[in-house]
């Protein structure tokens, strides 16, 4: 099974091209201060032109405005944007529409109430990340570590292609997968030796992980 691997929160050249060679299809950069993942715009085009053809760029941004969004996209090469905040999908409709680019909403979910976000998302983004619902007072939007009950999302379908996120490991992954259904999935601190911190052993564990190894004997649970 052909899945396709999103590793976030990249901070280093030589990581965004270890990402690459591992056999993601996406690289991500966090713009927001508060994360141990945040780069500058500038850092952000360093990463971007180090990034091998055929690897999409993907900025992660929480509630920017339209003047951090202009100098974002005019400085560094993207190829979507991810909107992990609290943006309405008017908004999320706008950005799509400005900038010309794809864009991924990020949904939290903690319970069959959230599901009916990800229909409304769905019919104004180009693609879904489904995401567990961060803690109350949490300081991030992601990137947590923490995973959701992945049951509530076995096999549904919304208006757009979406993203398997939330608490994945090299060790749990092929598990969600085969529960869920994914053909999309995200992790960021699951391939972290500290916060922040990429290692290229376990991004590589990853990947082969997502796509099958040892997959056909974890059994689906229901």
């Amino acid at each position: 099974m052909n899945i396709r691997v999103k590793i976030c929160g990249l901070k280093e050249p030589e990581h965004v091209v270890a990402v690459a060679e591992a056999g993601a299809a996406y690289a991500g950069f966090v713009f927001f201060e508060k994360s141990p993942r945040h780069v500058s715009v500038p850092q952000a085009r360093d990463l971007a032109l180090a990034a091998p053809v055929g690897l999409a760029k993907v900025a992660l941004t929480v509630n920017a405005d339209d003047a951090f969004l202009d100098g974002l996209v005019e400085a560094v090469p993207l190829d979507m944007l991810q909107l992990h905040g609290r943006e309405t999908p008017e908004r999320v409709a706008e950005i799509r529409a400005r900038y010309g680019l794809p864009v991924m909403k990020a949904v939290g979910i903690a319970d069959d109430s959230d599901l009916s976000q990800l229909q409304a998302y769905g019919a104004v983004a180009d693609q879904l990340l489904v995401d567990a619902k961060p803690p109350k007072n949490a300081d991030l939007p992601g990137g947590n570590g923490l995973s959701f009950d992945w049951r509530l999302v076995n096999r549904k379908y919304w208006p757009c292609p979406w993203m398997l996120a939330g608490g994945l490991t090299p060790e749990n992954v092929a598990t969600a997968v085969q529960m869920t259904g994914a053909r999309q999935v995200d992790v960021s601190s699951g391939v972290e030796s500290a916060p922040g911190v990429k290692d290229v052993a376990l991004i590589r564990a990853f990947v082969e992980a997502a796509n099958g190894q040892g997959a056909q004997q974890v059994p689906i649970l229901t």
